[in-house]
């Protein structure tokens, strides 16, 4: 029964916590605070920028980052940068190395090739 019991209190302050967290996030939505997630203009940027046949298709462009580097794509931004469109890549390797990629968004060209613990 005691076991019981902790796991009850034990979800019950957890989901007291997500609530608490909800509505502060909510509460900071309403206050124009910024948002820690993915700008909505950007991906309709991006958007509106395939569908122009601007850039290239983000599926084509992991698949050849993804074979070129043999690693696994773990986070990407769309940015549009000095007229340019680009995907800023983080890139997992094969040998465990982080490498951050700064590829071209209408050709596929890679840009630039930072690994962790170098500049």
């Amino acid at each position: 029964m005691l076991y019981t019991s902790s796991l009850r209190r034990s979800h019950l302050l957890a989901l007291l916590g997500s609530l608490a967290l909800g509505t502060a996030l909510w509460t900071g939505a309403l206050q124009g605070w910024p948002q820690a997630h993915s700008n909505e203009s950007d991906h309709e940027l991006a958007r509106q920028a395939l569908q122009a046949g601007k850039v290239l298709p983000l599926r084509t462009v992991l698949d050849q980052v993804e074979r070129q580097f043999q690693g696994q794509v773990l986070k990407v931004e769309f940015e549009h940068d000095e007229g340019r469109f680009i995907y800023e890549m983080r890139l997992l390797q094969a040998n465990g190395q982080i490498t951050k990629l700064k590829v071209d968004a209408v050709d596929g060209r890679v840009l630039s090739v930072r690994r962790k613990g170098q500049d």
